[in-house]
């Protein structure tokens, strides 16, 4: 094993220093947040209000221009350009690469968004000041996960696609993806800060998610079994379970992650329809889910610049700029697994593809789950704003919305299943991008050692049991997308502008070789 280990360092070349220095700041960060969580938590909050509220302008503006630039993009000379060689045909099919797609760019906080996002709504100001509960609590979820969070992945999942399989190169970095517009500076100093920040953001992506999730999964444990387990304990158990399973499919490759990806989108879908047939609530999950979706695209433009400048509720600091945050964040993994799943597929067909796929999917899971409570709530049957209100716990909410559904614990276990599935299909893909990030040079056919992939998978799941121990609250969670969102902009808005004038440059190549 040691001398294999060898021969693939010395053939891959491995980049220390982005493999351990990570490491390092990950171990230092997760021994503070043991030894001091609540000077840990309140410096966190400090930096948070810093860049979220005075440079909260600055998160609006680059969501938007994402979002136009990739319906731009699709449309035009771009996107036929073919990720691949001019003739290649798709690598996987359609069902599958959705699959894949879908699970790897949203992990299991759709589910924990889907049920309880529009308690979190209703209970701000700001819905008042906009109108009814029914009018508007639902809306808002549609808006913070569609069109511009897909905008964020696919735009970036065509840029990394091209530098991938049309022009081969063999540093799969975010700062290979700057070298039409840094040329010889990549391969410099200001490449490698660019390659830092992205798995720095890479790391605070992923403890964010594995944070504010997994309790609810402790929660459904306890429910189920009827014992007051601690929840913090059950969750860190939670998060180590998870990592072996996650860790299992990497080991077996791009097998492994599909299939597994196949089980959850079955999982998922299943649930959803469990819960449109059986709850009672049909009617009235399709007519808001409907006049929902047609207020979010009537509104697009006016919800995606409010800014709230006299900061009457912030809610615009409190939660738009938080998720284009937490989805910039998410742009370090998700695009260069999604860019290399798409071989084969034209840059419009990726574009449109992930719209039709990945936002479609997640506006029927928003739907379904989230109108289902709120349909209670607005008929009189249940007062779900009244409990959170009173004891601030939303995965104890959940819980008590599940057991609203016939079959509860049939439901319950379901819900169990399909979150660990989406953890794992995630997880198994951001390890593996993030294995990718250890070496200077890898081809898009060589794939990283299994040691070096053992362990990003385990240095992926130390942050978050650090904050999960530390009783982070969702505001100091949201605060670390915040934080490493922040740089990664200008990174992202730098990686477009090359994609653009390096697929103009191929354009211009193909149509002089044509000739």
């Amino acid at each position: 094993m040691h001398k294999e280990l060898i021969r693939e360092t010395q053939k891959g070349k491995i980049d220390w220093m982005i493999t351990l220095l990570p490491l390092f700041f990950v171990i230092v960060l997760s021994i503070l947040f043991f030894i001091i969580p609540e000077q840990s938590n309140r410096v966190l909050s400090q930096i948070r209000f810093f860049f979220g509220d005075t440079f909260g302008t600055y998160y609006l503006v680059i969501g938007l221009g994402v979002f136009l630039l990739s319906i731009y993009i699709a449309g035009s000379k771009y996107g036929n350009i073919v990720l691949g060689a001019p003739n290649e045909k798709p690598k996987y099919s359609f069902f599958a690469w959705g699959s894949m797609m879908f699970t790897c760019g949203l992990a299991a906080d759709i589910l924990f968004y889907s049920f309880s996002e529009w308690v979190l709504y209703a209970s701000d100001p700001h819905i008042a000041e906009m109108g009814s509960i029914q009018d508007w609590a639902s809306v808002y979820p549609l808006f913070h996960w569609s069109f511009i969070p897909w905008g964020f992945y696919l735009v970036l999942a065509v840029a990394f696609g091209f530098m991938l399989h049309v022009r081969r190169r063999e540093r799969q970095k975010y700062s290979e993806a700057c070298r039409p517009l840094l040329g010889k500076h990549t391969d410099g100093v200001w490449g490698r800060v660019i390659d830092l920040l992205a798995v720095f953001a890479l790391l605070a992506g992923t403890a964010t998610t594995f944070s504010l999730a997994t309790p609810l999964m402790s929660s459904v444990i306890n429910n189920l079994f009827h014992v007051e387990f601690n929840r913090t304990l059950v969750t860190i158990l939670i998060l180590i379970v998870t990592c072996f399973i996650y860790t299992y499919s990497l080991l077996h490759g791009f097998k492994g992650i599909s299939l597994l990806a196949k089980a959850c989108i079955y999982l998922f879908f299943g649930l959803l329809a469990y819960v449109l047939v059986f709850g009672g609530e049909t009617r009235y999950i399709i007519d808001t889910g409907f006049s929902a979706f047609g207020r979010m695209i009537q509104n697009f433009f006016e919800l995606s610049t409010y800014t709230d400048p006299q900061r009457n509720t912030s809610f615009p600091q409190n939660w738009t700029i938080y998720y284009w945050a937490y989805w910039m964040v998410w742009c370090i993994a998700a695009p260069f697994f999604i860019g290399s799943i798409s071989r084969g597929r034209t840059v419009k067909q990726t574009i449109l593809g992930g719209y039709i796929f990945g936002v479609g999917s997640t506006i029927v899971s928003f739907v379904i789950l989230g109108n289902y409570s709120l349909g209670r709530q607005v008929e009189g049957v249940n007062d779900f704003l009244v409990k959170y209100q009173n004891t601030g716990d939303l995965y104890e909410l959940i819980i008590d919305i599940i057991q609203t559904l016939p079959c509860a614990p049939f439901v319950l276990i379901l819900l169990l299943l399909t979150m660990i599935a989406f953890y794992a299909t995630s997880f198994d893909s951001i390890a593996l991008i993030a294995s990718c990030y250890s070496y200077h040079r890898l081809s898009e056919d060589e794939s990283p050692h299994k040691l070096i992939q053992l362990m990003w998978c385990i240095l992926l799941i130390l942050l978050p049991i650090a904050l999960v121990f530390s009783e982070s609250s969702m505001s100091n969670l949201q605060s670390v997308s915040i934080i490493a969102a922040f740089p990664l902009g200008a990174v992202i808005v730098l990686i477009v502008m090359s994609f653009m004038k390096d697929a103009g440059e191929y354009l211009g190549e193909k149509t002089k070789k044509d000739s």
